[in-house]
């Protein structure tokens, strides 16, 4: 597929293209990758605000994602996309051999546009996160919905929401307990 396009190098319009309808679960993916890590403040900021505006997307109905064009003129060297995609298949091949599609519910537009609501709910929790860890359950639950999402397996998604929940109560505590604890150092 990528390898059929022309050029050193491929622009980010080029690869959303080649993706079509695996595309949104992808960006979701890629979106919660980096905050399965410890990362400092910006990166879930940055990352919820991205997963924001794909969420609104899905939960719009939205068969494509719209990116800014400007992103969409953004190449990438076609042997750094090779690399990833050679990095990526064997994880992807441990997943294929327990994952297969199940509890389609997901694969309906209606069902789509729930999944677009959930992430919206984790989009703005890591928008909120607690710095350092705090996005680290979020970002685990956003790879699982994608990934569950990409392989049409509503068993992954749900353990994604249901870790998902875990972390947005956790860090809805640490909301509340800054809230409370700066409401009661000016004694109100």
């Amino acid at each position: 597929m990528l390898a059929s396009q022309d050029g050193e190098r491929l622009t980010v319009g080029d690869i959303v293209a080649v993706l079509r309808d695996r595309a949104f679960a992808l960006l979701v993916v890629l979106l919660g990758l980096p905050n399965c890590l410890p990362m400092p403040p910006p990166i879930p900021l940055v990352c919820g605000l991205l997963l924001l505006l794909v969420a609104v997307q899905i939960a719009a109905g939205m068969s494509a994602p719209w990116l800014p064009r400007r992103l969409l003129g953004r190449s990438i060297a076609r042997q750094d996309v090779e690399r990833a995609v050679r990095r990526a298949v064997p994880i992807l091949q441990r997943l294929e051999r327990w994952s297969r599609p199940r509890m389609r519910v997901f694969e309906s537009a209606l069902g789509m546009r729930g999944m677009g609501l959930a992430l919206l709910t984790l989009a703005m929790a890591l928008i909120v996160a607690a710095p350092i860890i705090g996005q680290i359950p979020l970002g685990l639950a956003v790879c699982l919905v994608g990934l569950g999402l990409v392989e049409r397996d509503g068993v992954v998604v749900i353990a994604g929401l249901v870790i998902g929940t875990i972390g947005v109560a956790l860090n809805a505590g640490f909301v509340y307990a800054i809230v409370a604890g700066l409401m009661s150092l000016f004694g109100l």
